[in-house]
């Protein structure tokens, strides 16, 4: 019983999307685009943000570091994704594992924070424009950066601990295409109600803290709007707000879906799929969301663009 209580699992092995040969090209096309149209995208605003003086607020600031996470947490899956599509062995070391989770988990959390720091910044210069400057301070922009940032690394060191803790003696086979909570807690030789509860309250508790504060600043925002007089002050006041609103609905859906909701015999063949779209697809979106959305982007493109071109043709 000593024996068997003792972890012997050194690798673990993805079962992956498809079998299918056709199925996995289409995949590797369909992902290897995606994944270097969300490089390019979050990598170009960075850019656009650093170089264009009128995008030096805090705003611009917030959507900087959220390009950031975005391109960090889709590097942490995508790269080991495409390797593995056509691979016949998807391994990945114990070591490895933690660290894909680890890694993953502090940038998803992150996000769902800096999402409520832009919702909080959004509420300031439109309830308190008078105001925004000295609150929205450098100094509040920073903590508001590394809060979310210390509040992730806790909450996903909590998870990394208790599920690496756990004995892994049997199937090393993980049904999925990365290391995720719920596929190693199926592996586990051991009870793991205490991860489940865990991973419940922290991943709610993660939504509702976050998911409040968003709540409540858009609440104050849409008094504050209705309030305006004039449409075009009404309207450009909306367009500020719809670009994150979008943003805000597409996360907080797919992560409630496979963090919160209740597990089923189907559950993990169902995340898998859910999983393909939180991780590849939705740190494509958040540039597009912003940049197709927000005329001070679009306009700070295109004067990077006539700057270009004018230097080319000198």
């Amino acid at each position: 019983m000593e024996e068997k209580n003792q972890t012997t699992v050194t690798e673990f092995l993805f079962l992956g999307l498809t079998d299918l040969l056709h199925q996995k090209i289409v995949l590797f096309i369909m992902i290897l685009f995606v994944y270097l149209v969300t490089l390019g995208g979050n990598l170009g605003m960075i850019i656009l943000m650093w170089v264009d003086s009128r995008l030096h607020t805090p705003m611009y600031f917030f959507l900087s570091h959220l390009s950031f996470v975005d391109i960090c947490s889709s590097s942490s899956i995508t790269p080991k994704m495409l390797c593995d599509i056509f691979a016949e062995k998807k391994g990945i070391s114990f070591v490895g594992c933690v660290a894909q989770m680890w890694f993953f988990g502090l940038f998803v959390g992150t996000e769902c924070f800096l999402l409520a720091a832009m919702a909080y910044d959004r509420y300031t210069a439109i309830c308190k424009p008078l105001l925004y400057t000295l609150i929205m301070s450098p100094t509040v922009c920073v903590l508001l950066v590394i809060g979310p940032y210390a509040i992730a690394a806790i909450n996903i060191t909590t998870h990394t601990t208790l599920i690496f803790c756990l004995p892994f003696c049997g199937s090393n086979a993980i049904n999925h295409f990365f290391c995720d909570i719920s596929p190693l807690l199926s592996l586990a030789c051991a009870d793991t109600w205490i991860n489940k509860l865990v991973l419940f309250v922290l991943a709610g508790a993660i939504g509702v803290v976050s998911g409040l504060i968003i709540m409540v600043s858009y609440v104050c925002i849409l008094v504050a709007i209705l309030k305006i007089q004039t449409a075009d002050g009404r309207r450009k006041a909306f367009s500020t707000c719809s670009s994150h609103l979008a943003a805000v609905s597409i996360l907080y859906a797919t992560l409630f879906l496979i963090y919160v909701r209740p597990s089923s015999s189907s559950s993990l063949d169902i995340n898998k799929v859910i999983s393909v779209f939180y991780t590849v697809v939705i740190p494509m979106l958040n540039p597009l969301i912003y940049s197709l959305r927000n005329n001070e982007v679009k306009d700070a493109f295109r004067k990077m663009l006539d700057k270009k071109y004018f230097l080319l043709n000198r």
